[in-house]
């Protein structure tokens, strides 16, 4: 069949938006559907639309990792279950890390689209489900040393058959997870989502007809990957590196190292974490998913907000992950920590990079998804619940902004669950939901604030937190300093022991359990921002006067004003102790 001639500029746009609304679409009527908290309100999924050869053309606004780890994924589930097997309405459903995926949580549902009986594009939406099995609630655990203690694991199986959901394989399912309810009603939000990106592909089909949608998607790739080589191009060609470190592994005490080298030129942008450390047997493992979709994240945010990310973008970017790493780790090793590892591969990724371009890069941000999971017997006879979360934190300074108080930064991008719904649908209370004064890095753009929530339970629980950044600092950029680190305390008002950043407890009523996520590191020298804006985030309760005098060397006066001499004085200080000469 001949090449069809090229799209017109206009239709391709038209195309192009019209192919990010229906996954877009897709996203809304899984999270319109869904059951749990942590994909209908934090929105911990993704949609995507992929060509006849699984390439992704399309995504919708949700989890920059989950995205980057599709990629990967999708064409590795379709490999694994035979296109030649695949029938108009069906669905086939998968979680295997170690087949191409991320963790077993993160489980997603593909579905081919046929059009006049030929098979010409996918659909897939992946959520992160509440509960998996496993060994303790959540499946995430600071203990596990393979990954059968992680939970269920689902090789590519079809789910659904002529549009309908099989109930036998979904019960098989329900039978293995403590939260039958929300997992079941979850996987059909999951499958509304692939009926809507289906029906919105037939109706751009019939509008445009096969061959000129196809031939648009192909100059789509193309113009993709025309424009991230440009921008490649505008980049200093070099060797870019830094070393990152994870608190541990969970097991031991042993810090984790994540090395990250950045090689940049000839269009391209090679990621090689060779140096990175062997896996181990421990939660935090990474897949070469996870690594690929972070190390994606880092040469995305140096482009211009207008490139169509979809399978051009990656043919600009290697990575180049061994098997048998920490951050691509071979069978049976456990990986449901694995995305703590990713972002340390995310944000060592980026601060090499930004020797290269510091105006574009942000200093060290919390660093850390922090997964919260808890559950125990529900407040209805003979059920179970499970409630899952990951919490937000500081985003580091910019070179002309400062960081985000309490988000979940880069490659996360979900909300921090509401206390009113959690309270609401489960036996647990916040005692306290609120930013952690003087957890910002210091800079001239300061980092962002952590968040804290502190957590009392109304029967016996079982409560797990799979973190980070406990040891090593968020890192300041530029002359900033880093922000400290995050916290972990159980009974904060009483005895306040401080947990390391991976653990899983038992808790009886009214025990207590206080998360205090870090900030962001800062940018720039902190005795050059505006002392006015010190005053301000000092009477907004986010700096405490001797913060704002030792760290940035403002001084107020027994009216509570600037005192202008004692703030030159203790500013001129700050700079000799830092080796700057007087300007």
């Amino acid at each position: 069949m001949p090449s069809p001639p090229p799209a017109d500029p206009v239709l391709l746009e038209v195309i192009r938006y019209a192919l990010g609304a229906a996954a877009d679409e897709m996203a809304l009527a899984l999270q319109r559907a869904a059951y749990s908290t942590n994909i209908k309100t934090r929105q911990d999924f993704s949609c995507a639309i992929f060509d006849r050869e699984a390439r992704v053309v399309a995504q919708s606004f949700s989890q920059p990792v989950h995205l980057g780890s599709l990629t990967h994924f999708v064409p590795r589930i379709v490999a694994a279950y035979g296109r030649e097997a695949l029938r108009p309405g069906d669905g086939v459903l998968c979680n295997d890390g170690h087949l191409g995926g991320v963790h077993l949580n993160d489980v997603c549902l593909v579905a081919p689209v046929f059009h006049g009986g030929e098979l010409v594009a996918f659909v897939a939406a992946i959520a992160h489900h509440v509960d998996v099995g496993g060994g303790t609630p959540g499946s995430l655990t600071g203990l596990s040393r393979e990954i059968y203690q992680e939970g269920l694991r689902i090789s590519p199986v079809r789910i659904m058959a002529e549009g309908r959901i099989d109930e036998r394989m979904l019960g098989l399912i329900a039978a293995n997870v403590r939260s039958p309810r929300e997992t079941s009603g979850d996987l059909r939000a999951q499958v509304a989502g692939v009926h809507v990106g289906a029906r919105r592909l037939a109706e751009l089909i019939a509008r445009h007809g096969w061959p000129t949608l196809s031939g648009a998607v192909e100059e789509l790739l193309d113009y993709s990957e025309r424009r991230v080589r440009a921008a490649i191009g505008r980049l200093p060609a070099g060797e870019y590196a830094a070393t990152g470190w994870m608190d541990s592994d969970g097991v031991s005490d042993e810090p984790v190292r994540v090395e990250v080298r950045v090689t940049v030129g000839a269009g391209r942008v090679r990621f090689d974490l060779s140096g990175s450390d062997a896996q181990r047997p421990c939660p935090i493992n990474a897949t070469y998913a996870m690594t690929l979709s972070n190390c994606a994240y880092a040469l995305r945010v140096l482009l211009d907000d207008d490139v169509p990310l979809n399978a051009g973008f990656y043919r600009a970017l290697e990575v180049v992950a061994p098997p048998g790493t920490i951050v691509n780790a071979r069978p049976p090793a456990a990986i449901g920590g694995g995305w703590e590892t990713a972002f340390r591969v995310c944000e060592t990724a980026m601060q090499a990079l930004a020797a290269a371009a510091p105006e574009r890069m942000a200093a060290g941000s919390k660093g850390c998804l922090c997964n919260i999971a808890f559950g125990g017997p529900a407040r209805a006879e003979g059920e179970r619940y499970v409630f899952y979360e990951t919490m937000g934190g500081g985003y580091g300074g910019r070179a002309t902004k400062d960081g985000i108080d309490a988000v979940q930064p880069h490659g996360q991008n979900t909300e921090n669950a509401p206390v009113e719904e959690t309270e609401a649908g489960y036996p647990v209370r916040i005692l306290r939901y609120a930013l952690v004064p003087d957890s910002e890095g210091a800079g001239r753009s300061r980092g962002g604030l952590g968040l804290r929530r502190d957590y009392s339970f109304e029967q016996p629980v079982t409560f797990s937190v799979l973190a980070d950044r406990a040891r090593f600092a968020p890192w300041g950029l530029a002359g900033g300093a880093d922000a400290p680190p995050a916290r972990y305390v159980l009974d904060p008002y009483g005895e306040a022991r401080a947990l390391p950043s991976k653990f899983s407890l038992h808790l009886e009523p009214g025990q207590v359990v206080s998360v205090q996520m870090a900030g962001g590191g800062g940018y720039g020298p902190p005795w050059e921002r505006d002392p006015a804006r010190v005053v301000a985030d000092l009477r907004d309760g986010k700096l405490s006067p001797g913060r704002a005098r030792d760290a940035y060397g403002v001084v107020l006066d027994a009216a509570g004003e600037l005192d202008a001499a004692a703030t030159a004085a203790a500013r001129a200080e700050l700079r000799r102790a830092a080796g700057e000469a007087r300007p």
